[in-house]
Order: C-alpha cells, then sequence, then structure tokens
C-alpha cells in the first residue's frame, strides 16, 4: 500500500504560488486590480470559468483573477502560515480549513452566517473506472473484493480523502453494519489502496495514469476528466455523501474580493459550477447540459440514501472522532495501520 506524497514539492510550490499567484483569468500589468484565490485543486477549472464570466459585469471588468491551487489542508496551513498574505478569497474542500483561518483572524466569525452558510460549491462521492467498467463495479460493498485496486487522496494533506472516509463509513451504517463491522469494512477497503495521493486532483492524475483501476473521488471530477476526453464511467451509488466545499474573503482582502464572491454565489456563478460537473448551492439550475455527465441532461441524480456532515454531528464532531486536527488523525490512522499490518 503506498501512503507517500511529494510534502516538499508541494509546500514549495505552494510558497512560489502564494507569492506569485499564477493567473487564473488573463494577464495584466501589475497595476490592474486583483483578486488572488488560494483554492484546493479540484475547482481550479470552475474558478476560471467564473472569472472569465464576471469579467463581463461591470464589478469585474479590468479585475485579474489570480489563482494558487493544490491539497485543501496544505492550502489552508500556508494561508497562516504567511499571514494571508497576498491572498484575498480562499475555497477550500471542506470547513476545518476554512475554522483554520478564522482561529488566526484571517477571517471573519461571521463567514457562514448567509442563506448557503458559506458553501459556494458542492458534489457527492462517487466510485470511478475505467471505461466500460469492466470489474462490473457496481456500489462501495464492491471495494474489498481480491481484484479491486483503490486510488484515493490522502486525510493528512487532503480534504477530498476525509469526504471518501466519511462516504465509505456512512455506507457501512446506513447498510446496518455495527461500529465494528464498519471497522472492519474500512480497513478491508485500506487494504486494497494502491496509493494516496496528495489531492483529489492527484488522484484523479494517478489514476488516468494507470495507476490502479479503482478511483473514489468527487463527481465533479469525474465529470470533468470525461470534458477532458479520459476514457473513464463514474458510478453513482445508492448511498454517497453530499460534499460541501466553503468559500469566504479574507479581513484584509482587495475591495474587489467581495463582489467576487457575490458572482461566485450568484445563479450566474453558480451556473458556471454546474457546467464543470458541480452540484448548484442555493440554486435549482436545470436545462443545463452537462458534457460527461452519465445523463448530461439529468447530470445530478439523488442518491437513494445521502449522508451529510450534519448526521455526523458536524467537524468538530467528526474531527474528534477521525482525523483531528494539522495532520493528526485518530480512527482513521488506526484503521489505516491495522490496513497495512495485514
Amino acid at each position: 500500500m503506498k501512503r507517500t506524497f511529494k510534502v516538499a514539492a508541494v509546500v514549495a510550490a505552494g510558497v512560489l504560488a502564494l507569492t506569485g499567484c499564477s493567473s487564473a483569468s488573463g494577464g495584466g500589468d501589475s497595476d490592474q486590480e486583483t483578486v488572488n484565490i488560494v483554492g484546493f485543486a479540484v475547482p481550479e477549472a470552475a474558478n476560471k470559468a467564473i472569472a472569465e464570466q464576471w469579467n463581463k459585469t461591470e464589478e469585474g471588468k479590468d479585475v485579474r483573477v489570480s489563482g494558487s491551487y493544490g491539497a485543501s489542508g496544505d492550502q489552508s496551513r500556508k494561508v497562516v502560515d504567511t499571514d494571508g498574505k497576498d491572498v484575498d478569497y480562499v475555497h477550500f474542500s471542506l470547513e476545518p480549513d476554512m475554522t483554520r483561518l478564522v482561529d488566526a483572524g484571517l477571517v471573519a466569525d461571521d463567514w457562514n452566517a448567509g442563506e448557503n452558510k458559506g458553501i459556494v460549491s458542492s458534489s457527492i462521492a462517487v466510485i470511478v473506472v475505467p471505461e466500460g467498467n469492466p470489474l462490473g463495479i457496481k456500489d462501495w460493498s464492491d471495494l474489498t473484493r481480491d481484484d479491486v485496486k483503490i486510488v484515493t487522496a490522502d486525510p493528512a494533506s487532503s480534504g477530498a480523502a476525509k469526504w471518501n472516509v466519511l462516504a465509505l463509513y456512512t455506507y457501512a451504517i446506513n447498510s446496518g453494519m455495527s461500529e465494528a463491522e464498519a471497522d472492519k469494512y474500512l480497513t478491508d477497503v485500506f487494504s486494497h489502496v494502491t496509493s494516496w495521493a496528495a489531492s483529489g486532483r492527484e488522484a484523479t492524475e494517478a489514476f488516468q495514469k494507470g495507476v490502479g483501476n479503482v478511483l473514489i473521488t468527487y463527481e465533479n471530477e469525474a465529470i470533468l476528466a470525461k470534458q477532458q476526453g479520459e476514457k473513464l464511467d463514474y458510478i453513482v451509488p445508492d448511498h454517497s455523501f453530499l460534499i460541501e466545499n466553503p468559500g469566504a474573503i479574507l479581513e484584509d482582502a482587495s475591495p474587489q474580493a467581495a463582489d467576487w464572491l457575490a458572482y461566485v454565489e450568484s445563479e450566474a456563478g453558480q451556473t458556471e459550477f454546474v457546467k464543470k460537473g458541480f452540484r448548484p448551492v442555493g440554486f435549482d439550475i436545470t436545462g443545463v447540459e452537462v458534457e460527461g455527465a452519465n445523463d448530461p441532461s439529468n447530470p445530478f441524480p439523488v442518491p437513494s440514501d445521502l449522508s451529510t456532515a450534519a448526521d455526523l454531528g458536524g467537524w468538530d464532531a467528526i474531527n474528534e472522532e477521525w482525523f483531528g486536527s494539522d495532520g493528526e488523525v485518530l480512527r482513521f490512522n488506526k484503521l489505516y495501520d491495522a490496513a497495512t499490518k495485514r
């Protein structure tokens, strides 16, 4: 079982990105107004598409949108380590990565006071397989089969990984397993992981290069990969987990950042998310053909059983039991250790 990721390379890339962000929307001179984004890797394409549309509005006209993307936990810690320097807007995989910035005084306490509680993008956990599904994978129960080799992200750095673990756990419990049986099921699944990647995006890239034969990831990652011509299929299991990604502006953000966030949260911004495979937040957006979805005209089927972080007591309770904070891992680590000792 490979659980390695390029920490040094990721950190070095992040430092460079935070000091000189790469363009997410056109060029411009140094005097141009800029909104600097630091986010988790998965929504980069969607944020670029949103920026392109925002630049056509009066508020976004002539504003350059620049982005640094990587593993959510790593990105969150780097923003704190640099005191939020040159960062206006953050878009993370999960709430605890935002809470870290609140605790550091970089994001306002009421960042999640709005109607959507600070959530700007949404998805669910799915199973990705090679085109044609040669193993005949149907749902989470198949992931303990002897012929399955799994690629997933690592909870030590990635928010995507935590969503994946929670999808597996709630599937087990909602299937009628006891806590002990759920632990055994997760241990069995972890024993089939052939690569733990640094981020959700790196997990997808590894799978595209032929590592493993099953990928656990966001639905939108699978859709985007298919939009980009990758030969794969994805399965929406009867049970899944609702993925909710927070976004917020920093206390010392540029004046344009509030306009950017407002556009991200608007129907126009959410429509761009939908086009890239994300489920809309706050709007019932229909009639948009989503290329790469299993059914482009009905891209987001609702699983018959959909668990949420709230079902597990919220992220404070989840971290206390499963992941800890700042690299500490609890129940997950015990199950991972048990899997590697087999």
